[in-house]
């Protein structure tokens, strides 16, 4: 089926005329149900702000969202986290948090963060193969693969052949080229100005 809708086209072959006529909406409703892996890297403020925004997005359609934490302690209380578990439920929602320990696993990960890493990665295959969530949040999950704890080229491959529509992006700095080659949608935060820069410690509301 052609990319972009058409009504009618016309084929000549060998002298003989054939009319194809294809409805437009469906061709548009195949294109807006395109899963889309985002990432969000650079060196400024914002990668996290803006993929828990899609998050929230997600929430409103309903949809089934994992957020899945690869840096950020699990002590660490976000505003993002609050506000979800304040929220009526629509659809489920899963949050994980390397930092300590998955929950599944937090006995025998707690200790090692590349054991950690490797095994959270595994569990977020198997869920991407089994259409586990409509949308995927792998919060810092950069960081990993940079530091050779996750494989990048294994990444790519089970990103590229997800079934269904399961939309996923992927924050951190210094994203693989391999990874950004792959995505559909790549933005790159560039700091500019930021108070931290002048001293000014984090402030509640504007860091977490």
């Amino acid at each position: 089926m052609d990319a972009c809708p058409w009504r009618h086209r016309v084929v000549v072959d060998g002298g003989q005329v054939t009319t194809h006529v294809q409805d437009a909406a469906v061709s548009t409703k195949q294109l807006r149900l395109r899963p889309v892996l985002a990432v969000h890297t650079g060196d400024g403020k914002g990668k996290t702000t803006a993929a828990m925004g899609m998050a929230l997005r997600s929430w409103a359609q309903g949809w089934d969202i994992g957020i899945y934490q690869f840096v950020k302690s699990a002590k660490w209380k976000t505003g993002e986290q609050e506000a979800f578990a304040a929220l009526p439920a629509r659809g489920a929602l899963t949050w994980e948090k390397m930092g300590t320990g998955w929950s599944w696993s937090r006995a025998h990960t707690a200790t090692d963060p590349a054991e950690a890493a490797r095994d959270g990665w595994a569990r977020i295959k198997e869920g991407l193969a089994a259409e586990r969530h409509r949308f995927w949040l792998l919060d810092e999950f950069t960081y990993p693969m940079e530091w050779g704890w996750v494989d990048v080229d294994d990444v790519i491959s089970a990103l590229r052949s997800r079934p269904g529509t399961q939309h996923v992006v992927i924050t951190g700095r210094r994203a693989d080229q391999r990874l950004i080659d792959a995505a559909d949608l790549v933005t790159e935060m560039v700091p500019i100005k930021h108070p931290l820069d002048g001293g000014q410690r984090g402030q509640a509301g504007i860091e977490w």
